[in-house]
C-alpha cells in the first residue's frame, strides 16, 4: 500500500526538517514540505496527506497572530492539527510545533518562569509512556537538544504527560492515541544549532554559556541523540503507515487507517 505524503510544515527558515526528515524519508515515508513564513499556503484539509509534522521556531506560540511576527498562519495551523485529530492522521509537533499542538487542544504554553532553557540535556520518561508507541521503548533518560524560552505550562485535558525534567514539568505529551508534542528539538544539525547560537548571541550569554563551547557541547551528544531519536523516527513513521497503535509499544497490526 502506497501512502501519502507526510505534511511537513517549517514555521521558521531556521528550523527545517534536518536529520528528522532524513531519518522520516528513510523510514520510506515522503515529505510534503510547506513554508507559510515563506508564503506557502496551508491545505485546508489532510485529504492528500498521511500525517502531519510541525517544527519550531522563534516566534511565541501564545502570540496575537500578526504577520509582522510571522504567526498570523498560527490559527489556522491549530485548525488543520484539530482535523488531522478527527480524521486519525498522526501529528508530532517539535518545541514550537509540540507548543502549538498544546494550545490546539486546549493547553496553556507561557515564558517560562526559570528563563528556559538551552543546551544539552536529559529527559526522563514516565510511567505512562511505556504503552505510548513511540515512546514505549525510548531509554529511560534519552539525551535532547534544548533551545526554549516558552513551556507548556498547562497540558491539554485529555493529554498523557510521556517525559519530564527538572527544568520543565512537560517535555513531552500525546493528546489522544497519536498526536505527540514535544517540547526539545531532535532534528538539529551542527549547522542549525551553529546558526541559532549565533542569532541568540544575546541569551546564550545571559545563562551562562560561551558560543564555542556551547556549540561544542551539542555536537557532542549527536550521536546519542540519534541512537535514541532515528528509531523514535521510524516508529512515528510506522504509525503514519497504520503499523503501530498506541497502547502496543512496538506491536504491528493489520491493515492501515489510509
Amino acid at each position: 500500500m502506497t501512502t501519502s505524503p507526510l505534511l511537513v510544515v517549517e514555521n521558521d527558515p531556521s528550523d527545517g526538517p534536518g536529520r528528522l526528515g532524513d531519518w522520516l524519508t528513510g523510514a520510506g515515508l515522503e515529505l510534503d514540505l510547506v513554508r507559510p513564513h515563506a508564503g506557502d499556503p496551508l491545505p485546508a484539509d489532510l485529504a492528500a496527506h498521511s500525517g502531519m509534522l510541525v517544527l519550531g521556531g522563534a516566534q511565541d506560540a501564545f502570540a496575537t497572530p500578526d504577520p509582522a511576527t510571522k504567526t498570523q498562519w498560527f490559527p489556522e495551523l491549530s485548525a488543520l492539527m484539530r482535523t488531522a485529530r478527527q480524521d486519525r492522521r498522526p501529528v508530532l509537533g517539535v518545541c514550537l510545533g509540540g507548543q502549538l499542538v498544546a494550545r490546539a487542544f486546549g493547553g496553556r504554553v507561557a515564558r517560562a518562569e526559570n528563563g528556559g532553557d538551552i543546551g544539552p540535556r536529559l529527559v526522563g520518561k514516565r510511567d505512562r509512556a511505556e504503552s505510548d508507541p513511540l515512546f514505549g521503548p525510548m531509554p529511560l533518560a534519552p539525551d535532547v537538544l534544548q533551545f526554549h524560552t516558552d513551556e507548556v505550562v498547562l497540558l491539554p485535558p485529555d493529554a498523557v504527560l510521556l517525559a519530564a525534567s527538572p527544568r520543565c514539568p512537560h517535555e513531552a505529551f500525546r493528546v489522544g492515541d497519536r498526536v505527540w508534542g514535544l517540547q526539545f528539538h531532535i532534528e538539529c544539525d551542527k549547522e542549525m544549532l551553529a546558526g541559532w547560537i549565533a542569532e541568540d548571541a544575546e541569551r546564550v550569554a545571559a545563562i551562562g554559556w560561551e558560543p564555542d563551547e556551547l556549540l561544542e557541547r551539542f555536537v557532542s551528544v549527536l550521536d546519542d541523540v540519534q541512537e535514541a531519536w532515528q528509531p523514535f523516527a521510524e516508529r512515528f513513521a510506522a504509525v503514519v503507515r497504520g503499523e503501530l497503535t498506541a497502547g502496543r509499544p512496538g506491536l504491528p497490526i493489520l491493515g492501515a487507517d489510509h
